[in-house]
């Protein structure tokens, strides 16, 4: 921390009447015994030592904040606490996910690996880019889709295969949905922008 360290940072937030009621949780590598007796002695209600599981400081914070319920600070740290929990399960199950974009794992499967359950899963997606697992999914393949058809002579199949639709059809159908026009179209237009910028580019220098 810059210009103090966490101890003397816990004794001013509980030095403070606007800050004391704060539940400090002491995040650090200090794990000797003097100096977690001393974190709680001067304020810390809780100490984790690096390396550390997001998911367990989350229900440590979670657990904190709950105690303190009746103020109402607390309850805005709690709804903070969670949206960044939530923004946490999110990155880590997109890692997931663009891993094993053509086989992608189902939502609960997901939801295992980023140490979660399906319904929190859910709405942290929801809550965090306004759609769900499937939508972020479906989204993020036709995107790649998109640079595919644009920048590789890759037929229209393989990027289907590529991308995990279980065929070119569906491939076809749901890249139709999302840009109004099938995948060859897109791929014939955007070859023809690129000739015809290429061609105002030479008329320009001559």
């Amino acid at each position: 921390m810059p210009r103090m360290d966490g101890f003397a940072a816990c004794r001013l937030l509980a030095a403070d009447p606007r800050t004391s009621a704060i539940p400090v949780i002491f995040l650090t590598v200090a794990g000797d015994l003097h100096d977690r007796i001393n974190g709680l002695e001067i304020g810390g209600v809780d100490y984790v030592l690096k390396p550390f599981e997001a998911e367990e400081v989350l229900a440590r914070i979670r657990i904190h904040l709950a105690r303190t319920r009746g103020n109402r600070y607390a309850d805005d740290e709690a709804s903070a606490s969670e949206f960044t929990g939530n923004s946490v399960i999110v990155r880590a199950a997109i890692r997931h996910l663009s891993q094993r974009l053509s086989d992608a794992p189902t939502v609960e499967q997901l939801a295992r690996l980023v140490g979660t359950n399906e319904k929190r899963l859910s709405r942290a997606f929801r809550d965090n880019l306004g759609k769900t697992v499937f939508e972020y999914l479906r989204d993020e393949r036709l995107r790649i889709a998109q640079k595919l058809l644009s920048s590789t002579p890759v037929s229209i199949a393989s990027i289907a295969e590529e991308i995990g639709f279980s065929s070119a059809a569906n491939f076809a159908t749901a890249f139709r949905e999302r840009f109004g026009m099938p995948p060859s179209t897109y791929r014939e237009e955007f070859r023809s922008r690129s000739l015809a910028d290429s061609m105002e580019s030479v008329l320009e220098a001559e």
